[in-house]
């Protein structure tokens, strides 16, 4: 909501319900011709960011750039971890919640890091059996990214320093795979930093975009007239239709004499997050958004914990009662054939 009140066209996206990655690449496909939308930049978070660029290597036209947080290049190593992955949609329900539910440590965290884990834990006890099955099925199907036609300059790794579900490993095969990629940190976060640590997050992302190529359209506000009170800008004289490609849009972006409200607003001095390839908030300007481009918010999807959360202690107490109640009656049929037959 942040950024779509600073004048970007942002969509936060579900992952549908499927079942492989080549469904999703084709359901994600469908959806952004279904909304009109032909480039994206994608920002995505643990198997969002996996889906990301799956989606970016298979439809590299559609995918101006990408911004993956806490994120891998490859699942075998959940595959191999989940041996019970073949009949995951035969799973009961709150087996997959115990599963999905576990990798949060126990002890005291930071306020807005257990808010956004209370958050994460509410939304997953919302969704259904099947939403369940997909998601895992989605994690553990063994898969990895091949390589992107997207140059790695267009590519943002964002991570957590703190603890974090995703193994340091996979991370590190992550930044292996980019090594032109710029980095943004943040001291802490936990698994879900668009949450717990908004604020930064929206800094960094906006700081992404201004160097793609990428500039705010304040007529996009509600309540704002179109043209952002800049009488003399390119897109008034143009109809508000431009091209983010041409390069001459870029020096007009670039000059001396930004519009108003261009400039990004300066860092929190409460940030404790940094990075040691982008300049200072200061200096920075964005360039136009066209129209048919935006910004997609992939989630993380599922996260492996290692505690069991209380709310689903009934439902394994109910499991185990129904067990022993069928074998009660299991053993006094038995008894009663056994008598019958002597008699």
């Amino acid at each position: 909501m942040s950024l779509s009140m600073k004048g970007y066209r942002v969509i936060s996206v579900d992952i549908p319900r499927v079942w492989n990655h080549h469904e999703w690449i084709q359901a994600f496909e469908k959806f952004l011709d279904a909304i009109d939308v032909h480039h994206i930049h994608l920002y995505g978070t643990s198997l969002g960011g996996f889906l990301a660029q799956l989606f970016a290597q298979h439809r590299p036209r559609r995918v101006r750039s990408l911004v993956l947080s806490n994120s891998f290049v490859e699942t075998r190593s959940f595959s191999t971890a989940m041996p019970w992955a073949p009949i995951v949609s035969w799973t009961p329900s709150f087996l997959l919640k115990r599963y999905v539910l576990t990798g949060i440590r126990d002890g005291p965290q930071e306020p807005f890091i257990a808010d956004s884990v209370d958050f994460v834990v509410s939304q997953v006890e919302t969704l259904s059996k099947d939403d369940l099955a997909s998601r895992l099925t989605l994690t553990v199907d063994a898969t990895s990214v091949g390589s992107l036609l997207l140059s790695d300059s267009f590519i943002t790794i964002m991570d957590t320093n703190d603890y974090c579900a995703i193994p340091q490993q996979l991370k590190d095969q992550l930044s292996e795979r980019y090594p032109g990629a710029r980095r943004a940190y943040l001291k802490t976060g936990g698994d879900f930093p668009f949450l717990s640590r908004p604020d930064e997050v929206n800094l960094y992302l906006q700081l992404h975009l201004r160097r793609v190529g990428v500039e705010a359209r304040p007529d996009l506000v509600p309540g704002v007239p179109k043209g952002g009170g800049d009488a003399g800008s390119p897109s008034e004289r143009n109809g508000g239709q431009e091209d983010p490609d041409d390069p001459s849009k870029d020096n007009k972006g670039n000059s001396d004499s930004p519009p108003a409200g261009s400039q990004l607003p300066p860092a929190p001095e409460s940030s404790e997050s940094h990075s040691l390839d982008d300049p200072p908030l200061s200096t920075a300007k964005i360039l136009h958004l066209d129209h048919k481009v935006m910004t997609v918010l992939i989630p993380s999807g599922f996260l492996m914990i290692q505690d069991v959360v209380l709310l689903i202690a009934w439902e394994m107490l109910a499991f185990h009662s129904l067990r022993l109640y069928v074998g009660s009656l299991y053993t006094i049929w038995n008894y009663s054939w056994k008598f019958r037959q002597a008699v």
